[in-house]
């Protein structure tokens, strides 16, 4: 016999809540939770669709891993630190008990090791695809939120790690083909995100700002942009590719276009230049300018001769 709604609840999700008292043991209909005086609460929230976001046949342990670090992703590109999340599982009613009990494992992984705990949601059933909802709860020094409207002309627009892998290792998952040392490694970066949160908190009163990479390079850099009421030049050959992405076809597209990766992608004043070094080799993570914003609205990306780069799509929509 399946889980029911309530063992569910009660088996496995319950003791994902132990060590957060407002949490109330996942037994009242909501949580409590105080903010100091002195923070400000940051609220995020991320789906995952089967089929669209995540492979059918992707361990669940990681398709839990991705669902919590997309979010904390988006915790990481404002500068917050994690404190609890809410979610809800619609899941149709042939999902077995172990893969639930394996993404449970996963959850409970996860959140140790970035300091949050499961405060309350929902499971329900659907007669569609599984669905994996998750709202993401962080705090931040009041006022010091990374935003995406504060970048202004003449600043470095830099990105951290590298970018186009999680695209690659989706299109190795559907059928490119590349040896294992190649493929292991993007496979991994496109089911279990590195969600930037140390760096994240860094760059708070540094960057002017910032957001993660989910839809890809061009499309976020782009939200930046037009939030902050300036334009950008940058340069395809200073984006930052994978030693295993450099090998395979279509690895520039992938970077500019791909998505999924969650680096975070942040502009700063040129003055502020001289900290990213030290920055970086603090945080052990690449950190790379790869162009210059400008007053004159638009995006322009060009090779190393200055000539356009006009990719086929920007980045990922759903509609």
């Amino acid at each position: 016999m399946s889980l029911g709604e309530f063992d569910f609840i009660e088996r496995l999700l319950r003791p994902l809540s132990e060590g957060f008292p407002g949490a109330l043991g996942l037994r009242d209909d909501a949580a409590l939770i105080d903010v100091p005086s002195d923070r400000q609460l940051v609220v995020a929230k991320d789906a995952l669709v089967s089929s669209i976001h995540f492979l059918p046949d992707d361990p669940a342990d990681l398709v839990a891993s991705k669902l919590l670090r997309v979010n904390l992703s988006d915790l990481a590109a404002m500068g917050a630190e994690p404190l609890a999340y809410l979610m809800v599982v619609a899941r149709p009613a042939d999902l077995p008990d172990p893969w639930l009990e394996d993404f449970v494992r996963g959850l409970e992984r996860d959140q140790k090791a970035f300091g949050l705990h499961l405060v309350g949601g929902d499971t329900v059933s659907t007669s569609g695809p599984l669905v994996l909802a998750l709202t993401v709860l962080g705090l931040v020094p009041r006022g010091e939120a990374l935003r995406r409207d504060g970048a202004r002309p003449g600043e470095l627009v830099c990105v951290s790690g590298t970018v186009g892998d999680a695209a690659l290792g989706l299109r190795i998952l559907r059928g490119l083909a590349a040896p294992d040392e190649l493929a292991l490694p993007l496979i991994e970066r496109y089911r279990t995100p590195q969600p930037r949160v140390a760096l994240g908190r860094a760059l708070r009163g540094l960057a002017s700002s910032a957001i993660d990479v989910s839809d890809g390079l061009i499309a976020d850099l782009g939200h930046i942009l037009r939030a902050s009421g300036v334009g950008a030049r940058i340069e395809a050959a200073a984006v930052p590719l994978s030693a295993p992405a450099r090998a395979l076809p279509g690895a520039r597209q992938s970077a500019l276009c791909g998505g999924d990766d969650y680096e975070l992608l942040f502009t700063l004043p040129a003055e502020r230049e001289p900290v990213l070094a030290a920055l970086s080799a603090q945080l052990e993570l690449p950190l790379t300018v790869i162009g210059r914003t400008r007053a004159e609205p638009g995006l322009d990306v060009v090779d190393e001769r200055g000539a356009p780069v006009r990719p086929a799509r920007p980045g990922w929509r759903h509609f």
